[in-house]
């Protein structure tokens, strides 16, 4: 039996997957699911570049907005929701694109994976929480690596919440999080996936990412994390995120102004290398590079080119 057609649209942060998505679900009757770990959070919306209404141009999206910023939400729970809204699309004789930088979430879609969905064991957190604040981060870093050095080779040494995750998982399966994975791959993947990735120039990439993080201070990012940090009465998990974690060191008084701005620009382009590594590693996926304008060094050259070779690609 033929299965179902899902597109799905990856790559590093700023590569301009947001814009081709909407060009794309355009022109072939689609809706757009996230595939975004931090756009799920509500009142997170500058330091997760996420998508205007003006911006979807009436392109239906889902998985966007709808997470409290104080609660968990696992790979698990994504990976429910987004089959969900996959089947929802297709009923609605329409065509589902995943679009998103999410390497786990993408994974866990394309090649069926089952991720437990473990139950949250508070007091370890509090422990470990503790642990990285007396011992260091790079004590448990070196902890997760033991247990697990295949996931740790994708993880920032900074990445607390990845970090603590490995020894989570660990903790409560006995298992860790690659064993998981290989087991679970053994189910059949329920649709037909097409995985696209943008690819750029590694300066141009970078650029884009130092300057959309400029565009994030001016239209307010600073604000954005006082109003969560004061709204929500639990430190959120959520606000361990890239650019947030940053703009609370510096609320804190932990670093200055500039510093701050630095800090986010180094970790998001580091953050941009390790997503390239892992889609690389998808032997999938189909890489659509992206070529600068002449005329104009920040916009990529015609959308319209991208859709139409995804298009002549489907055919195939």
């Amino acid at each position: 039996m033929q299965k179902d057609k899902v597109i799905v649209i990856c790559g590093p942060t700023a590569s301009g997957k947001t814009a081709l998505s909407i060009e794309l679900a355009k022109r072939i009757n689609g809706e757009i699911i996230s595939c975004d770990s931090m756009q799920i959070y509500k009142d997170m919306n500058i330091g997760t570049a996420k998508p205007s209404v003006e911006e979807m141009k009436g392109i239906k999206h889902y998985l966007i907005d709808f997470v409290s910023p104080d609660e968990r939400y696992s790979v698990a729970d994504y990976k429910r929701d987004a089959k969900k809204a996959i089947k929802q699309i297709i009923q609605n004789g329409k065509t589902p694109i995943i679009v998103g930088g999410t390497g786990l979430y993408v994974d866990s879609l394309i090649y069926e994976i089952e991720y437990q969905d473990i139950k949250f064991d508070e007091k370890y957190r509090k422990e470990l929480e503790k642990r990285a604040e007396t011992e260091g981060l790079e004590k448990l870093y070196e902890e997760a690596e033991k247990i697990d050095s295949e996931a740790i080779k994708k993880i920032s040494k900074n990445d607390k919440k990845r970090i603590l995750r490995i020894l989570e998982i660990y903790h409560s399966t006995g298992k860790n999080k690659t064993q998981q994975e290989i087991e679970s791959r053994k189910n059949e993947v329920e649709y037909d996936y097409k995985v696209f990735a943008l690819n750029w120039d590694r300066e141009e990439l970078y650029n884009r990412i130092n300057k959309r993080v400029d565009i994030m201070i001016e239209q307010g990012l600073i604000d954005e994390v006082k109003y969560i940090y004061d709204k929500y009465s639990k430190f959120p998990t959520a606000m361990q995120g890239l650019g947030y974690k940053e703009v609370v060191e510096y609320l804190e008084n932990k670093i200055s102004k500039e510093e701050m701005i630095n800090k986010i620009k180094q970790e998001t382009r580091r953050y941009a290398k390790r997503q390239l590594t892992w889609f690389r590693k998808n032997k999938e996926t189909m890489w659509l590079d992206v070529k600068l304008a002449a005329t104009n060094g920040d916009e990529p050259m015609g959308t319209d080119l991208l859709v139409e070779k995804i298009l002549d690609l489907l055919k195939k």
